[in-house]
C-alpha cells in the first residue's frame, strides 16, 4: 500500500494500480467514456484526465498507475476545461436529435454536457453522413452516433470473441464498422447486445418492437398474448430507480394487463417444460450412448456462435427449443385450441432480457405450419417504455398472478435467469428420471455465483456425470477448445452467452456493475430458497399439459413442437 494525496486529502491505494480506481474508491466521479471494468485501459477518450504534481501535462487517470506520494487534482479548472472542450468537440458534429433518440435521457454525453454545464455551441464540425445499418432482426447501428469510444469494439472483442465490427480508417476517417462495411446479418455478430450495453449514444440500439405491439394491442381482432423471461422481473424494477435486486414479478403482471395484453404468462412454465424435454434427453444421451457432451440450447447468441465458430459441434446441441420458442409454440397449438382461437389471430408477444431473442424468433426454424412460434420480442427497456408511455407507477399497483394454464410455474424453472441455473434445474429432473427419487439436497451450490466456469461431478444412480457451466463466449470458446483437444470430459454443458447469465442480457437496464448483477441473482436464488414447487417435474400444470396434448417428453408430438435443429453457419463468414 501507498499514500497519495487527492484534491488535499490523504488516502491509502495499492502502488501499481490505475489511478480512476483509486479515484473511484473514494467516492470521486470522473467521468469516462472509453474505459470498461476489466478490461485493460485505453486512455482513448481523454475524458478522465487529472493533474498530477510535477507533470507538465494533464493525464488519463484510467491508464495512469497509482505511486507513492503522489499528488492529484481531479476536478482542477485545467481539468475542467479540457472535458467540457471534449464534449463540446464531440457535440460539434454529432446528431441534433436527441429527442427521437431512443438514448434520449440514458446518453452519456449528453448526461455529460448536463453536468459540464455545456449549453451553446462553440465549434461547429463537419458532419458526415452515414447509413444507417437495420439489416440486423435484433440491433440497429447508425454510425452518425458514433463516438469512436472503442467501447463496442473491444467487448464484443475481448468479451465475446466475435469480432463482428472494428476501427477501421486513419485519422478524421476513422469508423467502427463490420468487415467490408456490410450489413450487421451478415457479419459475425452473434446478436447478444453487450455492445448496446456499454455504447455511451444512440450508436447501436436494439431494433424496437415496441410500436408493433402497441399496434396489435389496438387491433380488437388480434388475441394479444404477453410471456416474460425468469430475469426480467428481477430487473425491471432498476428503470424505475428501484434498488438492484428487488423481484416485482406480480407488478409486472399487473402492468401488461393495464397495458392490454389479453393473456399475461410466465416464460418460467416454459422453463420448467424446458427441463422436462431437455433432462429426458440428456437421460438418453447417456443411457443409449448418443451425442455427449449434451450442450444446452436455451441462448440463441450461443447457438449463432458455435453455428458460425464451432460448426462440429452442432450435434452436440440440444435439439429443444428455448423456453421462449416453447412458449410461443404451445400458446398457438395447445391454448388456441383450447381457447378455440385461430393461431392466425394470436399476436405472441415475449418479454426478455436478451436481444438475441429478436434474431431467435426471426428464425426460419422457429415456425409450425408457417406459423411463427413468437411475433414480437420486447427487451426489458422496451417493456419499462411501454409501462412509462401508459402512465403506470410500478411501485404503487397491487401484484397480480399471471394466467392460466401456463402461469403455474416452479422456483427451477426460475433459475434459468442465472448462469448456472439450466443445469441445477435440469440435474434435480435427471436425477428423479433415473432414481425415482428427489435429491436430498436441490440446492447444487457450486453452479451458483460469478465464476467464469463451474463444474462439479453429479452421481446419480450408478451413473456419475461430469457437468458444467460456462457464460461469456470468450469462456465458451476456452471450454470447446479444450473439450476438442481432450482436455475435458463432460457429459452436460450449459453455456449463457452473456457474462453472469440472463441477468446480464444485452436487454437489460444500462448497467453492467457486477454488483447489480449479484443483486438479481441474489433475487431469483431467494425465489428458490423460499418457495415449495422447486422441481420442474412436480408442476401440476405441466403434467396436465403431456396428459392432454403432449403424451409424454420426447413423444412425436413434443418433437414437433418443442424441438428444432441448427445448421453450419460457418460459410457465410467465408
Amino acid at each position: 500500500m501507498c499514500k497519495i494525496q487527492i484534491n488535499g486529502k490523504i488516502v491509502e491505494a495499492e502502488e501499481g494500480t490505475m489511478l480512476l480506481d483509486t479515484l473511484r474508491n473514494n467516492g470521486i466521479k470522473v467521468p469516462t467514456l472509453c474505459n470498461v471494468k476489466g478490461l485493460s485501459p485505453t486512455g482513448a477518450c481523454r475524458m478522465c484526465v487529472v493533474e498530477v504534481e510535477g507533470m507538465n501535462n494533464l493525464v488519463p487517470s484510467c491508464a495512469f498507475p497509482v505511486s507513492d506520494g503522489m499528488s492529484v487534482k481531479s476536478h482542477s479548472p485545467r481539468a475542467l476545461e479540457a472535458r467540457r472542450t471534449i464534449i463540446e468537440l464531440l457535440l460539434s458534429s454529432h446528431p441534433d436529435d436527441c429527442n427521437y433518440c431512443s438514448r434520449n435521457g440514458s446518453c452519456e454525453l449528453q448526461s455529460m454536457a448536463v453536468e459540464l454545464g455545456i449549453r451553446q455551441r462553440r465549434y461547429k464540425g463537419s458532419y458526415k453522413k452515414r447509413d444507417l445499418d437495420v439489416s440486423n432482426p435484433a440491433i440497429v447501428r447508425d454510425p452518425e452516433k458514433c463516438i469512436l469510444c472503442g467501447r463496442c469494439v473491444r467487448v464484443c472483442e475481448e468479451i465475446q470473441h466475435v469480432a463482428a465490427i472494428d476501427f477501421t480508417g486513419r485519422g478524421s476517417g476513422s469508423v467502427v464498422e463490420t468487415s467490408f462495411n456490410q450489413g450487421l446479418n451478415v457479419s459475425s455478430c452473434v446478436n447478444c447486445g453487450q455492445c448496446l450495453l456499454v455504447c455511451p449514444t444512440g450508436a447501436l440500439v436494439e431494433k424496437s418492437n415496441v410500436d408493433d405491439v402497441m399496434k396489435a394491442i389496438m387491433d380488437k381482432d388480434k388475441h394479444v398474448v404477453l410471456q416474460h423471461a425468469p430475469s426480467v422481473s428481477v430487473s425491471l424494477a432498476e428503470e424505475f430507480g428501484v434498488k438492484a435486486g428487488k423481484n416485482i414479478e406480480g407488478e409486472l403482471v399487473a402492468a401488461a394487463r393495464i397495458i392490454g395484453f389479453d393473456r399475461v404468462f410466465d416464460t418460467s412454465f416454459s422453463a420448467d417444460l424446458t427441463i422436462m424435454e431437455e433432462a429426458a434427453e440428456l437421460v438418453d444421451r447417456v443411457v443409449n450412448g448418443g451425442k455427449l457432451p449434451m450442450m444446452t440450447s436455451c441462448s440463441p447468441g450461443w447457438i449463432k456462435f458455435v453455428e458460425q465458430f464451432y460448426p462440429e459441434f452442432i450435434d452436440n446441441l440440444s435439439t429443444c427449443k428455448s423456453p421462449q420458442q416453447m412458449m410461443g409454440a404451445i400458446i398457438k397449438s395447445y391454448y388456441a385450441q383450447r381457447e378455440n382461437i385461430n393461431p392466425e389471430n394470436i399476436i405472441s408477444v415475449a418479454v426478455m432480457p436478451c436481444t438475441a431473442k429478436k434474431f431467435e424468433a426471426s428464425r426460419n426454424e422457429m415456425t409450425v405450419n408457417n406459423i411463427p412460434d413468437v411475433d414480437y420480442v420486447l427487451t426489458t427497456r422496451e417493456f419499462a417504455k411501454l409501462i412509462r408511455c401508459h402512465g403506470i407507477n410500478i411501485e404503487h399497483i397491487a401484484p397480480e398472478e399471471p394466467d392460466t394454464p401456463f402461469g403455474e410455474r416452479s422456483s427451477a424453472g426460475k433459475l434459468f435467469g442465472a448462469s448456472g441455473g439450466v443445469m441445477e434445474a435440469a440435474i434435480r429432473t435427471a436425477y428423479f428420471m433415473i432414481t425415482g427419487k428427489s435429491m436430498t439436497d436441490l440446492k447444487v451450490q457450486i453452479l451458483r455465483g460469478q465464476k467464469d466456469l463451474k463444474e462439479t461431478s453429479v452421481t446419480i444412480g450408478d451413473k456419475t456425470i461430469n457437468v458444467a457451466a460456462v457464460s461469456g463466449l470468450e469462456n465458451a470458446q476456452k471450454l470447446l477448445d479444450d473439450i476438442k483437444n481432450k482436455k475435458r470430459d463432460y457429459q452436460f454443458i450449459e453455456v449463457m452467452t452473456c457474462p453472469g447469465g440472463c441477468i446480464n442480457g444485452g436487454g437489460q437496464p444500462f448497467n453492467m456493475d457486477i454488483e447489480t448483477v449479484k443483486k438479481r441473482a441474489s433475487a431469483i436464488y431467494n425465489v428458490d430458497k423460499n418457495e415449495t414447487l422447486r422441481q420442474s417435474h412436480e408442476n401440476r400444470s405441466i403434467k396436465r399439459l403431456y396428459d392432454e396434448f403432449l403424451i409424454e417428453p420426447l413423444s412425436h408430438k413434443s418433437h414437433v413442437l418443442l424441438h428444432t435443429k441448427y445448421m453450419d453457419r460457418s460459410q457465410i463468414l467465408k
